[in-house]
């Protein structure tokens, strides 16, 4: 663990564009500028099972950095008060929350649901998550209309 995580009260919060994502990461936003804390908005992406099929010269982990950077303007705008750090990781979203989360004070994720009855559920990663992070995890519901679609 690096120093700077070491000395810092950390709210990492997974972010991948979704409503619910960005949801939490208001939460986490204010809950950190109560604690006094900074927030890591952590995204992560992998290369798709047809990689190579795609178009020649496209970085997956720079469009993953422009989706982070655009959920963390649309869900705390542009005069947001606290730090806010930027993490992307290429590998999976699970894992890398997990890593992301050592010696954190929260791990915060939103969960998106699927509608009907098994909106109950927890999604993979988030279920993933809850079972084995060795932090308190928080886990947001977006508002109805931001999980579908």
């Amino acid at each position: 663990m690096s120093d700077q995580k070491a000395s810092t009260r950390r709210i990492v919060v997974g972010v991948d564009g979704s409503g619910p994502s960005k949801a939490a990461l208001q939460w986490a936003a204010r809950q950190a500028e109560l604690a006094g804390g900074v927030v890591e908005a952590v995204t992560a992406w992998e290369y798709p099972s047809f990689y190579g099929w795609g178009p020649a010269g496209f970085d997956f982990g720079d469009n993953a950095g422009a989706v982070l950077t655009q959920a963390i303007d649309e869900a705390l705008g542009p005069d947001r008060r606290g730090e806010v750090r930027q993490v992307v990781v290429c590998g999976n979203p699970a894992a890398a929350l997990l890593d992301a989360s050592r010696g954190a004070e929260l791990l915060v994720v939103g969960s998106r649901g699927h509608g009907g009855f098994t909106e109950a559920l927890l999604g993979s990663v988030v279920q993933h998550v809850v079972q084995h992070a060795e932090c308190p995890v928080v886990v947001i519901r977006g508002p109805a209309e931001a999980t579908r679609g």
